[in-house]
């Protein structure tokens, strides 16, 4: 899952980085409203946290932005201000939930799983295709009720695949999606088709159907 952290206060941007980054999701920030208006139009997002106050403007504007694009991430707005005003604006506008500044780490984390749940996922704490199925709390997946010792990066590609199942992906669209702002290191995909040679071997081992399909000159599609 990929995060997009708006925030000008950059100690507290990269306290959250780190944060969701040890729960496997796949963080980028923005310090200000040019750059992060930049990225959150170019890239898609599972959820964005984003604050209203940036130092070259409103994110409240931001966020209608995104809505008047049809933009489906989730957004959590992420603000010191505490008025009943902002709350209802953002959430009249289309955000997804408010939290006021100070807050744990912990809470921000479960919310963000929490709307990620909802907007992609129908609320469901479980995803299943066929015999594979995945925990999405726990971050674990089963095959035949045998359980699958995926690395953090099989498992989101895992999860991305079922979630898009019987469309056809784009092999930069799987890059961009699980490795985010760190794609730009990579000159080749060499490092995707291990992942995913990884991730065929395990769930063969499972007696899973081999629900990968490449299709030539495009990507991949996982159906059966």
């Amino acid at each position: 899952m990929k995060i997009l952290i708006i925030e000008d206060e950059k100690s507290l941007s990269n306290s959250i980085a780190g944060y969701l980054s040890d729960s496997q999701y796949t963080c980028e920030v923005a310090y200000d409203y040019k750059k992060a208006l930049e990225k959150a139009l170019d890239y898609d997002y599972d959820c964005i946290l984003l604050d209203i106050s940036l130092p070259d403007g409103n994110g409240l504007n931001l966020l209608r932005i995104l809505k008047d694009c049809e933009k489906m991430d989730g957004v959590i707005i992420v603000s010191a201000k505490n008025s009943i005003e902002d709350k209802i604006k953002g959430l009249e506008i289309g955000a997804d939930d408010f939290l006021t500044k100070p807050f744990h780490l912990a809470e921000l984390k479960a919310r963000v799983d929490a709307v990620v749940r909802r907007k992609f996922f129908d609320g469901k704490n479980t995803l299943q295709f066929e015999e594979i199925i995945l925990d999405l709390p726990s971050r674990t997946a089963k095959a035949n009720n045998t359980i699958l010792d995926l690395t953090p990066k099989e498992y989101e590609l895992l999860a991305y695949f079922i979630s898009n199942k019987n469309k056809v992906i784009s092999k930069s669209g799987l890059v961009e999606h699980l490795w985010g702002d760190d794609m730009d290191m990579a000159d080749n995909y060499d490092f995707l088709y291990t992942h995913i040679k990884n991730l065929r071997k395990k769930l063969t081992a499972a007696d899973a159907g081999d629900y990968i399909k490449s299709i030539y000159g495009m990507g991949y599609r996982f159906s059966i």
